[in-house]
């Protein structure tokens, strides 16, 4: 096994995610890479919400917020932004901190820190919520849009969401948007799961893993699927919304083994136990980790073509129409019975997914902030 690459160390970051610790989600995910850990890749003062109920185990260097009242529009929104702002400056020596890494330019977090450090160096860091949720939400639109003009530098990982994101704040200063793609842990790279050799190829073993939110395309991966023979599904994801798509499961006929909402090192091990992973995404991915993950650990990808995904994915993947069921059932036929594709694809993804190692991300990162203090 390869050693991983460390970044050289940085001025301290402030940075808080808007979410529950335990929340599903790559952005969760690239958080906790970067931040936590015993040897972090970003050394930071890094925060999210206390769940209801009992303590979670935590990662060391994460810390949590004891503040109620989450939500996204309204005075209600303004008395939640306060109470973070006042958890933050309770907390956090500003003295100690170089940088603020502002995850998402909307919700609670980013103003919250803006305002409890006033006069530090701001990296914000566009993700995919972030502008979905302007577009639903006035306020947020409106948080996005200060955010965008408060922040020195703004970090995105795909030219799609330099894009969307010009297009809804316009007044932004292009020259502060900066292309930094999001990576996957080092060791995934150098050190992948091994991937069991298959007894059976008569049927395609189909793996869906991620968040059931609508965006995600999951209904109609569903009635796409229902038609076509040949095909085993799995659903990587969490309970409650995995129990929520179980009446449509139903009447589409569509058997699914579901596999629990899992840890990392268990989702890379699933990986290697499908033949293909399906991101039927109806709108822009931000990056799209959950594939580069896959692809690392040897399973192709069967993507819907949708900006951020065409970007990082290009031909290192199928691409194809979830929408239609003959081209789905086209696709997936192909996968399943054209020799040698599916090996090539293996390889094709090896390539992909080397081209995005973590280290590389908080290395960037690491030196905007040099750059800034």
């Amino acid at each position: 096994m390869k050693s991983v690459v460390r970044p050289t160390a940085g001025p301290l970051a402030a940075t808080f995610l808007d979410l529950p610790a335990g929340s599903p989600g790559g952005s969760v995910e690239l958080f906790l890479d970067l931040y936590t850990g015993d040897d972090p890749l970003i050394p930071a003062r890094a925060f999210m919400l206390a769940p209801p109920g009992p303590r979670p185990r935590l990662p060391s260097g994460l810390d949590l917020l004891s503040v109620s009242g989450k939500c996204l529009e309204g005075a209600g929104f303004s008395r939640y932004v306060a109470a973070l702002r006042r958890a933050l400056v309770a907390a956090i020596d500003p003295a100690q901190i170089g940088v603020l890494h502002l995850h998402h330019l909307a919700f609670g977090a980013t103003p919250a820190l803006l305002r409890a450090l006033p006069a530090h160096p701001r990296i914000a860091m566009v993700h995919g919520t972030d502008l979905l949720f302007t577009e639903a939400h006035r306020d947020q639109l409106q948080v996005l849009r200060e955010t965008a003009r408060a922040a020195d530098t703004i970090v995105v990982s795909t030219g799609a969401m330099a894009d969307h994101l010009l297009k809804l704040a316009l007044q932004t200063d292009r020259r502060k948007v900066v292309h930094i793609p999001w990576g996957i842990p080092d060791h995934l790279l150098t050190d992948p799961p091994a991937r069991p050799a298959r007894t059976s190829t008569s049927h395609l073993r189909v793996l869906y893993a991620g968040r059931l939110t609508s965006e995600k395309g999951v209904e109609r991966l569903i009635t796409g699927l229902a038609p076509i023979p040949g095909v085993e599904l799995s659903v990587a994801a969490p309970r409650a919304q995995f129990r929520a798509l179980t009446p449509l499961l139903q009447r589409a006929g569509v058997r699914a083994r579901y596999l629990g909402w899992l840890r990392r090192p268990q989702l890379w091990k699933a990986f290697t136990e499908h033949d293909v992973l399906v991101l039927p995404s109806t709108t822009l991915e931000a990056m799209g980790l959950v594939a580069l993950e896959a692809q690392a650990c040897g399973l192709p990808v069967l993507y819907q073509p949708v900006p951020g995904l065409t970007e990082v994915l290009a031909g290192s993947a199928v691409a194809t129409d979830f929408t239609q069921s003959t081209a789905l059932a086209r696709d997936l036929n192909r996968l399943r019975t054209a020799p040698g594709l599916l090996p090539a694809l293996r390889q094709a993804g090896y390539a992909n997914a080397a081209r995005y190692p973590l280290s590389t991300t908080a290395q960037a990162l690491t030196d905007l902030g040099r750059q800034l203090t």
